[in-house]
């Protein structure tokens, strides 16, 4: 039977980590950007609104 170097669980462990990290930020990222888009899109409805009663009124 062939044993492993106990570095190579660190290694492997390591890699995992590394891996969940990548997941979990580009989640929070996409999070970040889905607010961001969120909040121009609002902003440019209440812009079309303004414009909109503007026009109504002049």
């Amino acid at each position: 039977m062939m044993t492993i170097p106990f570095w190579v669980y660190f290694v492997i462990v390591g890699i995992l980590i590394s891996a969940y990290m990548a997941v979990k930020s580009g989640r929070e990222e996409r999070e970040m950007e889905n607010e961001s888009i969120e909040l121009e899109g609002r902003v440019y409805m209440e812009r079309l609104e303004k414009e909109r009663e503007a026009r109504r009124a002049g």
